[in-house]
């Protein structure tokens, strides 16, 4: 990236559940427009500190901003792609995909201008009128893209959106949301136990260790696109992310 403007700063996140300390003292930036993946072992966390961001918990010390200001779901633009599909199954594709724009009061006179726009860049024009029981389990992942890109959030958060999905639709989406993220330039912060998929498609990777869970190291990935993972270099780097998470 040429120029980093610091879009998310994170200061000393210290969270615990009782005697139990999860985060601890974390510390880190995320810059306007990148593609940031954090990866640790199972447990260390990393939905904790989603939950964080999102205020769904409240930390116990320390401090995250956007844009300068205290981070808060009601005054900044955020998007939320879980593990579990979240689509409503009671609207149709098209209404799944409006329900976020429509929620941030989008200008009525754009609204379908801007929801077509993005179910035609995740290949579902022809199923906007289909409900989410019709659908795929790799259809109902590209339409929860489609809604969390469709509202441009100042920061989408994204939770091993991938896991439940097996790695020939893993792949497909994988292309597919990088091809939203280049168009829409929206800041990513995605959370994956899978390194491989950390490789493919971060700008750089946060790794952390088990709890109390701090930072092991920060790894700039400046691979360049499109990347094939049978590459030397990404296999090179694949093999060093998992290095450090293997050995503690």
């Amino acid at each position: 990236m040429d120029e980093k403007r610091v879009k998310v700063e994170v200061k000393e996140l210290t969270k615990a559940f009782g005697d139990l300390l999860v985060l601890d003292n974390i510390s880190f930036d995320v810059y306007d427009g990148e593609f940031l993946c954090i990866v640790g072992p199972t447990g260390c966390g990393k939905t904790t500190f989603l939950n964080s961001l999102t205020k769904v918990y409240d930390i116990n010390k320390g401090s995250i901003q956007v844009d300068g200001e205290d981070i808060h779901p009601k005054k900044h633009n955020l998007a939320y792609i879980f593990q579990e599909y979240s689509t409503m199954e009671w609207l149709n594709i098209q209404e799944n995909v409006e329900f976020g724009l429509k929620a941030k009061k989008f200008p009525p006179d754009k609204l379908k201008e801007r929801s077509d726009y993005v179910i035609r860049m995740v290949g579902l024009d022809k199923y906007r009128n289909y409900y989410p029981s019709q659908l795929s389990a790799s259809m109902l992942q590209r339409v929860v893209i489609a809604r969390a890109f469709a509202i441009e959030p100042d920061l989408l958060l994204m939770d091993e959106p991938y896991g439940q999905l097996d790695l020939t639709l893993k792949y497909k989406l994988e292309d597919e949301l990088l091809k939203m993220w280049k168009e829409i330039r929206t800041t990513v912060l995605f959370i994956t136990h899978n390194i491989e998929e950390a490789v493919y498609l971060s700008d750089r990777i946060i790794v952390l260790t088990n709890k109390p869970t701090h930072i092991k190291t920060e790894i700039i990935n400046d691979l360049p696109r499109p990347r094939k993972v049978s590459d030397p270099e990404f296999v090179a780097l694949r093999n060093q992310v998992t290095d450090l998470i293997k050995w503690w």
